[in-house]
């Protein structure tokens, strides 16, 4: 017997094999399949994509197209600079992540070494501006104000800024022609993104990672347009990048150019005088508050009445469009987000909301007339109006008597007003409305359009707000849960005593509601541009235009014009004879109304001013906001000044010399050669034989017409850019129409004129205030119901506990 144990294959061993076996065949199996996927289904695609890794591409930005005024002078074009850049690619291969480059580079261009390693950084959800949020894959703009020596230096030592390039770069500029900055309306650019790029891949407009995009104002809204297409060409290099030759090549294509409606020569008076009625309202005392007007905030607004468009408009605070180009410094930013710096970002013509005050009333007074009130009809304008207890009265508590409907917009009459929207409540059903209540208040203001964006050609436009029975509703089942829980407390405040009325019954329109909402104040809500285009809709007889900024797009060679003519947003809710009473009504407002004593001399037989003024009250410690509204038959201008006192008081002034620039009057008298814009402009501007737009610069009226140039020298026959255009645009309008309806409407108002009666005398009491007139003004009466903020955006209103 042995101790050798016995060989050979037992079963176990066996199983064992057959399993290895199986794994190994398995897994030949799925690399041969792999193999012949790779090799043989996908092949060509692989092949292809390597061939691809030989070829290098070259992107050559297009030249970005300029952005013109209405007489062709550029507000935003180009200039080459000297523009140093970083590649972060190559800063990352850097032992150090390129940080000793960085600091040598900002030694050498003088700049605090924060500000480059910002400029350099990746932006995300954890990085605060300044930071890079375009693709980190191309190069990062350092700055575009390098001088000669610097960038010689950078490419002389290549190897002490390795990633360092210094190229001269076609940059934006922003050149404030006439001294017109026009912030808010150009806007700003940036670069794009990588989610920005991949999502335009499919599109017929794709982003390239080296794009600047517009951000805001024309230059996002018109960025298709203007940011052309890149060039791209394709070279062949071998494995060690050695250029080899050039595979194909595509020329890069300019961007159009847009042409505006905005005159710089009225933008650039009427920032001035927007400055300017702001610094002389801080310096005026408030007897309300006991101190100065603090005036942080306004804006202002110049419409076309026959087309809608938009012929300046400002905004303050404003800022310098040039910060933005080449990347934003990092003291920039933090000036133009600091609290104090009070939002210069943002455009209050378009963004700013707030109660108009009594400017609302040609409203109010077109739903009295449509609700079946005679417009010379008598009604009386007590000194005040008392609701459930609550006392609405009148701009310090002047009565008038029995007055027209005329009347009470002349001298803003508040109680006229009152007692018409507390009898359309009454007739709707009061506190418990009827089915189908008529609201004619309401539905007047939404057919006057507002409680909805114009539709303007620039980007974030607010959309203002009618606060009717279903806003009321709305807004009750959003801040409910927040009024109750308030209402269960202890609290005893006013807050707290508002909070326990609305959580049981905010969602009721109540007769204090509609009082606040006749003369525009408590929930409304409008923007200055929404206002304006109420007014010019009463300058043309009743249409409503959609405001238009950009006026038409020229290729770059000048061949081809794509003009965008005014488009009609709708009607007046208003008859023809109404709308005359209105304009007559407003015309006495200047001549003999509550705007007479900063309008005193005006030309009115020659042009035909309007206009209406408001006073919006404001809750807390907030000062009154001046509202400003005229127009002629040709313009409306319409200003607004945050916390700055009463309507004609804080900007009668600077309204009137913006009239006064606008038709060259002085002294009471016109004189057309000194008027800036007498008349719209008709036409395009001009277009040379080489495709270039031509300022039209000086006497328009007299050079133009004759041919001549820039230069003063006339044209030859038959280059005259303005046939070309005739060829390619037709006129939009029928001038001689147009003048004999301005004629028209002239004369009506003529005839009109002599029927609106003279003002009541005032009481005894009231004759020493009459003698000084620059002390009275119109204003809007508190009510029961405490309005919102005037300020930017949406603010809550505040309630009495007001009931019939």
């Amino acid at each position: 017997m042995t101790n050798i144990p016995e060989t050979g294959r037992t079963s176990r061993i066996t199983i064992r094999l057959v399993v290895i076996q199986i794994l190994v065949f398995s897994l030949l199996l799925t690399l041969g399949g792999r193999l012949w996927f790779l090799q043989i289904r996908q092949g060509d695609e692989f092949a292809a994509e390597a061939a691809g890794n030989h070829v290098q591409q070259v992107v050559q930005p297009a030249v970005r197209g300029s952005i013109l005024d209405a007489r062709g002078v550029p507000i935003a074009d180009n200039e080459t600079r000297l523009v140093v850049s970083a590649d972060r690619t190559e800063l990352s291969r850097l032992p150090d992540d390129g940080e000793r480059v960085l600091a040598d580079l900002a030694e050498l261009l003088d700049i605090p070494v924060e500000d480059v390693t910002n400029q350099v950084r990746l932006c995300d959800a954890q990085t605060p501006q300044p930071c890079w949020n375009g693709s980190p894959y191309q190069p990062i703009p350092i700055t575009d104000e390098a001088t000669t020596q610097q960038a010689l230096q950078i490419r002389e030592r290549a190897e002490d800024f390795p990633g360092i390039s210094a190229e001269l770069t076609a940059v934006r500029r922003y050149p404030s022609p006439d001294g017109a900055n026009t912030a808010q309306v150009l806007g700003y650019l940036s670069p794009v993104t990588d989610e920005e790029v991949e999502e335009t891949e499919e599109t017929d407009a794709p982003l390239l990672r080296s794009d600047q995009i517009g951000r805001s104002g024309l230059e996002r809204s018109y960025d298709s347009y203007l940011r052309g297409d890149a060039g791209v060409t394709r070279y062949e290099v071998d494995k060690f990048g050695r250029v080899l030759g050039e595979s194909e090549s595509e020329d890069a294509q300019a961007g159009s150019n847009l042409v505006t409606s905005i005159d710089t020569r009225v933008q650039a008076v009427v920032e001035s005088e927007l400055v300017g009625a702001m610094e002389a309202a801080r310096a005026t005392h408030d007897p309300i508050s006991g101190r100065n007007f603090e005036a942080d905030a306004g804006s202002a607004v110049v419409l076309e009445n026959d087309t809608g468009r938009v012929i300046a408009m400002a905004s303050a605070p404003d800022y310098d469009p040039n910060v933005w180009v080449g990347g934003i410094a990092t003291d920039d930013y933090a000036a133009l987000t600091d609290e104090d710096a009070n939002d210069p970002l943002l455009n209050r013509a378009i963004q700013g909301q707030g109660p108009p005050g009594s400017t609302f009333k040609v409203v109010t007074s077109t739903a009295a007339v449509n609700a079946g009130f005679d417009f010379d009809g008598g009604y009386n304008c007590p000194s005040s109006y008392e609701v459930g207890g609550q006392v609405f009265r009148n701009f310090e508590s002047q009565a008038y008597g029995s007055i027209t409907l005329g009347d009470a917009l002349r001298v803003s009459c508040n109680t006229v007003f009152y007692g018409i929207a507390h009898r359309e409540w009454r007739a709707d059903g009061g506190i418990d409305p009827k089915e189908n209540p008529d609201d004619w208040l309401f539905r007047t203001a939404h057919d006057f359009g507002l409680g909805e964006q114009t539709g303007i050609d620039l980007p974030n436009e607010a959309p203002g707000r009618i606060p009717d029975r279903q806003w009321k509703q709305e807004y009750w089942e959003l801040n409910r849960d927040n009024w109750c829980e308030i209402a269960e407390t202890d609290r005893d405040d006013y807050e707290a005593r508002i909070a326990r009325e609305n959580c049981t019954e905010g969602m009721q329109m109540r007769a204090g509601d509609m009082l606040n909402f006749s003369i525009g104040q408590g929930d409304v809500l409008v923007t200055p541009l929404q206002l304006a285009s109420v007014y010019a809709a009463l300058g043309n007889g009743g249409t409503l235009y959609t405001p238009q900024v950009g006026r038409a797009v020229i290729s770059a060679d000048g061949r081809e014009v794509e003009e965008f003519e005014p488009a009609e947003a709708g009607r007046l809710p208003a008859d023809e004879g109404t709308i005359e009473n209105l304009r007559a009504a407003t015309a006495s407002v200047i001549t003999s109304g509550s705007a007479d004593w900063k309008f005193g001399g005006w030309p009115q037989n020659e042009i035909t001013l309007r206009g209406k003024t408001g006073t919006a009250e404001a809750s807390g410690d907030q000062q009154t906001t001046s509202w400003l509204a005229t127009y002629t038959d040709d313009y409306t201008v319409v200003m607004t000044i945050n916390q700055a006192g009463t309507g004609s008081g804080a900007s009668g002034d600077a309204v009137r010399r913006i009239w006064e620039a606008m038709y060259g009057v002085s002294g009471g008298s016109v004189n057309e050669d000194a008027a800036l814009l007498p008349e719209p402009h008709r036409e395009l501007p001009a277009i040379d034989e080489t495709g270039a737009i031509v300022p039209q610069l000086g006497d328009e009226g007299d050079e133009d017409e004759r041919g001549e140039g820039e230069d003063g020298e006339e044209r030859e026959e038959g280059t005259q850019p303005e046939t070309q255009l005739e060829e390619e645009v037709a006129p939009p309008f029928d001038e001689e129409e147009r003048d004999e309806q301005r004629r028209e409407r002239e004369q009506r108002d003529r005839e009109a004129r002599p029927t609106m009666p003279p003002p009541p005398p005032p009481t005894p009491e009231r004759s020493e205030e009459r003698e000084r007139r620059a002390e009275r003004e119109e204003g809007d009466g508190g009510g029961g119901n405490d309005p919102p903020d005037p300020g930017e955006g949406e603010q809550e209103g505040r309630r009495e506990p007001l009931d019939e």
